[in-house]
């Protein structure tokens, strides 16, 4: 795409998830509704009055030439009047197709999210995934597709609001507090459709269909069938076979350790809800059956992986009295478990990053120390502009893998600031070969960003050399600026060998550098990304990555602006 001239942790509710095989009920439409399901599957409508209605300021929307500041979100024209059951139906049986075929993940969750979109007439959707760690919008479509990457805090008030009470209701943006509310209806989108994503009364997720004014959000059927696809991306998350993107699996942290008795044969004879929990195999899955797991001998524990990916310890003792029964204790040690894998992936990474550059600074100083007289003086500069190169990398890597290790980002606090100047002295700062690269695309009334200036010739070298590694070194890296909404921008472009759809999100984490092939030829400590987001993320921004159409990747940067 081509860029011109413009600058934590899980919720449980008491809300049962719908099945998803279950046919989608009747609903009358009305303004301000709310749908929750009930044991006959029927549903019932619920007033949101709890919204506290607020004024919705002026927003604006350049993200390319020519677009007004109060132009509404574009919504297709061809959009049903009514929902079209038909054409969902049709849709998800092409995901269902895509997850038999292997292609889960990412690419199956946005494929039903544009699915859906058009099956019920909606301007936009998006889908927010809920983690140990806090929420994210992994999937996006339509007029929303701008939120991908955006994090959702599970203490924001809008959000605990949504992820409370039914669990599926229709809301009036402007009833909604926070900032994301006002993006929203910055972009023209002023009423949503919301359905939780639920596993066993634990939200993985929600679905959000978004609507313009004018728009009879509240036909018939459509939150019925909104619900039906949030159950069907939580059936998913429980089979293991699509999302999450975070991780392996869901990460449900325990309330209590879990508990079972097992008889001499090893047939469960008690499961309580905590193994349930811990386990993710409830009762009637567990009970006279063989334990799911190996049984360490009594007084002994065991770490075991469960195949959803955590790690669970295992202890055993035996119960007093006539029958030969043992007690077995599950506790989920799967945070416990990553830190440890950390440690030593750190310290593995870390030995491997450091010796590259050290063995090239001490083999040019031992040259010029045992051969300074046969050299020449041209021989003498090259060796010590080796030397100075390959130490101001030694020097970048050893910042980067102390900020990685600390919770503490140093720098100023959020301020105003010219980001246009901040990009332009940034590039100027870049490496001579990266530098030569870079297509500076930043207009000159860019509105001031609210942030750490300081902090944007990190994210951009980061950026820069992420876009420099994985492209041809004869290929252009653009770098451009806009404003969209409340947020200023920056995209850093390149024609390389592009990102897979499923890792657009898995490059944020700390030490990946992607799959056993491709990218696993290039050197780097697979540090860069994680340090960007945890950088703009401090400063209340976000940051996301894209396959670009045509080839390559976008990197793309939002801060808020003032």
């Amino acid at each position: 795409m081509e860029v011109r001239d413009q600058a934590p942790g899980r919720h449980r509710s008491p809300d049962t998830a719908h099945a998803p095989g279950r046919p989608p009920g009747q609903h009358r439409s009305a303004d301000d509704r709310q749908v929750s399901a009930h044991p006959s599957g029927q549903h019932r409508a619920v007033d949101v009055a709890q919204f506290p209605a607020r004024p919705s300021g002026r927003h604006r929307e350049r993200d390319r030439p020519g677009v007004s500041a109060s132009r509404p979100a574009r919504h297709t024209r061809d959009m049903p009047e009514r929902p079209d059951p038909a054409a969902l139906i049709a849709g998800h049986a092409v995901v269902i197709d895509m997850i038999d075929s292997g292609g889960a993940g990412l690419p199956a969750l946005a494929r039903l999210l544009e699915v859906v979109g058009p099956a019920i007439g909606a301007a936009g959707t998006v889908f927010v995934e809920f983690t140990s760690t806090g929420g994210r919008v992994v999937a996006a479509t339509g007029s929303a597709e701008w939120a991908v990457g955006r994090p959702v805090s599970p203490t924001d008030p809008a959000t605990v609001r949504l992820l409370a009470g039914p669990r599926v209701r229709e809301v009036d943006v402007a009833r909604l507090p926070g900032p994301f509310a006002d993006e929203l209806a910055g972009h023209g989108l002023r009423r949503m459709v919301v359905a939780r994503a639920e596993i066993g009364g634990v939200t993985v997720g929600s679905l959000h269909a978004f609507y313009p004014d004018g728009d009879d959000s509240s036909g018939a059927g459509r939150h019925e069938m909104v619900g039906y696809v949030a159950s069907c991306i939580a059936q998913i998350y429980g089979d293991q076979t699509g999302p999450p993107a975070h991780g392996d699996g869901p990460v449900v942290a325990a309330l209590a350790d879990g508990l079972a008795v097992a008889d001499r044969d090893g047939q469960v004879r008690l499961w309580n809800p905590a193994a349930a929990r811990v386990t993710g195999r409830s009762a009637a899955e567990a009970l006279n059956r063989p334990l799911p797991f190996p049984l360490p001998e009594p007084g002994q524990g065991l770490d075991h992986r469960l195949p959803d990916g955590r790690w669970v310890r295992i202890t055993s003792g035996e119960v007093p009295g006539p029958a030969t029964l043992r007690v077995v204790t599950l506790r989920d040690i799967t945070e416990q478990q990553l830190r440890d894998e950390d440690r030593d992936l750190f310290v593995a990474v870390t030995s491997h990053a450091l010796r590259t550059p050290v063995t090239v600074i001490k083999g040019y100083a031992d040259t010029l120390t045992d051969h300074w007289d046969s050299l020449t003086e041209a021989d003498r500069r090259e060796a010590a502009r080796i030397i100075g190169q390959r130490t101001n990398e030694l020097a970048r890597l050893v910042d980067r893998l102390l900020t990685s290790a600390t919770d503490q980002r140093p720098g100023e606090p959020p301020a105003p600031f010219d980001l246009g100047d901040a990009l332009r002295s940034a590039v100027a700062d870049l490496p001579a070969d990266l530098r030569r690269r870079i297509v500076l695309d930043v207009p000159a009334d860019l509105p001031r960003a609210l942030g750490d200036r300081q902090s944007i010739a990190t994210v951009l070298i980061e950026l820069g050399t992420n876009a420099d590694k994985y492209s041809p070194p004869d290929s252009p890296i653009e770098l451009a600026a806009t404003i969209t909404g409340q947020y200023v921008s920056f995209r850093v472009s390149d024609r390389g060998i592009g990102i897979r759809p499923e890792h657009v999100e898995r490059a944020f984490e700390r030490f990946w550098q992607g799959e056993t092939g491709g990218r696993r030829g290039y050197p780097g400590a697979g540090l860069g990304l994680y340090l960007v987001r945890r950088i703009v993320e401090q400063q209340n921004g976000w940051v996301s990555l894209r396959p670009r159409p045509g080839g390559g990747t976008v990197a793309e940067v939002r801060l808020p602006c003032r």
